[in-house]
């Protein structure tokens, strides 16, 4: 699989990565990767709170994947912290090379690292691919969420 860096992502990296957020129909009705201000803006925010994790994966130069891990302490489960993954993606080159799980591998470490307790994402109900991957690394079905649009 070659050389993987997995590293915070910089401002250099948001146009590679709002590409692969675009990459699928979801995300090419709700990105706009010719406007990347708003996004320079976020990762501003997300690179001053310890909190989020907005990571790359590098490999030869060229970013191939990314995905945001949230740590959220809290007072229910006995004052767990838990982390929320969000918006993973691998670059269309790189699906099906292991990269997604050694991605997902990582943040279930890093969350072990921040003392989490729980870790936690969600998926929308038309990715089913994806539903698959997660349970097939020991991710459960046991909720079900709600979104509301502001």
């Amino acid at each position: 699989m070659g050389d993987l860096e997995i590293r915070p992502a910089t401002a250099e990296d948001v146009p590679a990565i709002v590409a692969m957020l675009a990459d699928d129909p979801l995300g090419a009705q709700r990105e706009s990767p010719d406007d990347l201000a708003p996004y320079l803006t976020a990762l501003e925010r997300l690179s001053t709170d310890p909190n989020q994790h907005l990571v790359v994966a590098v490999r030869e130069g060229q970013v191939v994947g990314t995905l945001q891990l949230t740590i959220i302490p809290g007072l229910a489960r006995r004052g767990a912290t838990r982390s929320v993954i969000e918006a993973v993606r691998v670059h269309t080159d790189e699906r099906g090379s292991g990269l997604g799980t050694r991605f997902i591998r990582w943040a279930i470490e890093k969350s072990r690292q921040e003392n989490c307790q729980l870790v936690q994402l969600t998926s929308d109900n038309t990715r089913t691919d994806a539903h698959r991957f997660y349970e097939k690394l020991g991710f459960t079905a046991s909720h079900v969420g709600f979104k509301l649009q502001l």
